[in-house]
């Protein structure tokens, strides 16, 4: 049974549109219904359905009477890009509370003022080192790393689910039947697999950092080095021809063709910012980043 003790608990998720914040945020509200919890949700997306900020309030308890959470109130900060974890952490507990984090970084557009190849981004500079020295219990994880070792990297809010299962005192098996519930039946199995990821993770102790390979400090890294070489791919079978990319690519070195098919047709301005990739609502754009070594030169 999960916690039934007389204070409210407090839980903030945040993120930006399309990751998945609402999902999470539906799971647990729904887990604490179940286990006999008065549950108030509030959250805040509108027009951040693709790439602005979303956030969710869930409070559960005996009795719970408004739906938002005070600052400096929240018992545990969920966050699904790094740079949203980092604006709402003044409002964690600072004794008490738990940050749980994925290193995944969604550079906004208006962060990149300075286009030129090697350029910083004005985009939160804080390492996980840093921020987890300033919180009572802290997960800094790739989850969305890991969700995409298993397959569905749109996964990684279920594998922060599963970091988040460890900090509440919920039965495993009550968290893997509403998930199974709330996400598309031919994604049940993967989701399956990237909770019992994200727990097992989490199970190493109550401050953890693991940043990997397709983490924050491989895509700071990557974006920033002086000299490198840019590969962007564009599967045309799962592009639908929405025009985010066109739009918010800020060389202006994509069109689409007249299949109404996103292309690179100015190949010699893309800096390979990886804006289009984060903000193509269907996954169909990879751009990789291959820093040039003085050897290689």
């Amino acid at each position: 049974m999960g916690d039934k003790s007389n204070r409210t608990m407090n839980v903030l998720i945040v993120g930006v549109g399309g990751q998945g914040v609402i999902m999470v945020s539906k799971v647990l509200a729904q887990l604490c219904q179940a286990d006999g919890h008065d549950v108030k949700q509030s959250e805040v997306h509108g027009m951040a359905k693709r790439g602005g900020g979303v956030f969710s309030h869930v409070r559960f308890g005996p009795k719970v009477w408004s739906p938002t959470i005070p600052e400096g109130e929240v018992d545990i900060l969920v966050a699904l890009e790094w740079a949203e974890g980092l604006r709402w952490l003044k409002h964690l507990k600072p004794d008490t509370g738990t940050f749980i984090a994925d290193c995944q970084k969604i550079v906004p557009p208006f962060a990149c003022r300075n286009r030129k190849r090697g350029a910083e981004p004005a985009y939160a500079p804080q390492t996980p080192e840093e921020i987890i020295e300033q919180v009572h219990a802290g997960y800094v994880m790739d989850a969305t790393g890991m969700a995409a070792n298993l397959g569905n990297a749109r996964a990684s809010n279920t594998v922060l689910l599963g970091a988040l299962s460890t900090v509440l005192d919920f039965p495993e098996e009550a968290w893997v039947e509403i998930i199974a519930a709330t996400v598309p039946a031919k994604s049940v199995e993967a989701n399956r697999a990237a909770f019992a990821e994200g727990r097992a993770w989490a199970m190493g102790g109550e401050k953890r950092i693991d940043v990997t390979a397709s983490g924050l400090h491989k895509a700071h890294s990557e974006m920033h080095h002086p000299q490198v070489d840019t590969i962007l791919e564009i599967t045309e079978e799962w592009c639908k021809g929405c025009d985010i990319c066109v739009k918010m690519c800020p060389e202006r070195c994509l069109r689409l063709n007249d299949l109404l098919k996103a292309e690179l047709a100015l190949p010699d301005l893309c800096t390979g910012c990886q804006l289009c990739a984060w903000l193509c609502p269907d996954q169909a754009i990879r751009v990789t980043n291959i820093p040039v070594t003085e050897a290689a030169e």
